[in-house]
């Protein structure tokens, strides 16, 4: 009994580091293949994003939280778009279109903005249902770190500046 108990124990403890790993940027996973369609009507793909050190930030209009950080988002975007990065707004299912574009033309965000109409975008990145939550991917299209809640902006563009020295 007590030798299947630590076997078990350790088993949780093996997944529980895997999963830490792979969130917390251990170990870097390839993005997942998407189609983000944005506001125009256009359709970018991940692929579309390979080369460039990118953040796919899932957020919506009725999130305090997504709201409060986006003038920080639009800065960053603002700061490395000519280095090669690359920011693409998801907002999620349930936030009415017409909300959504309202505040993308409000705020005149800069970069991208998808509206994942049917939920299949923030499935495929995880099973996204917490807003804000923001993937930085590598040029490579790796995911290598994830924030739920506003990221540390200062962490972040360190990550950033790092991602974007490579080669």
């Amino acid at each position: 009994m007590a030798k299947t108990f630590r076997w078990a124990a350790g088993a949780v403890l093996l997944l529980a580091a895997a999963a830490a790993a792979f969130w917390w940027g251990a170990s870097a996973q390839a993005a997942p293949a998407s189609t983000f369609v944005l506001l125009d009507g256009s359709k970018r793909t991940t692929a579309d994003l390979k080369g460039k050190v990118t953040l796919v930030n899932f957020w919506a209009t009725s999130c305090t939280t997504c709201v409060a950080e986006m003038p920080k988002l639009v800065a960053t975007y603002d700061k490395y778009k000519a280095k090669g990065y690359e920011h693409m707004a998801v907002a999620m299912a349930y936030d009415p279109p017409s909300y959504v574009v309202n505040y993308a033309q409000t705020r005149k965000l800069p970069f991208p903005v998808a509206i994942d109409n049917t939920g299949a975008v923030a499935q495929a990145w995880g099973d996204v249902k917490l807003t804000p939550t923001t993937y930085v991917v590598n040029k490579r299209g790796e995911i290598v770190k994830r924030y739920v809640g506003e990221p540390d902006f200062g962490e972040l563009h360190r990550l950033i500046e790092k991602l974007l020295a490579e080669a």
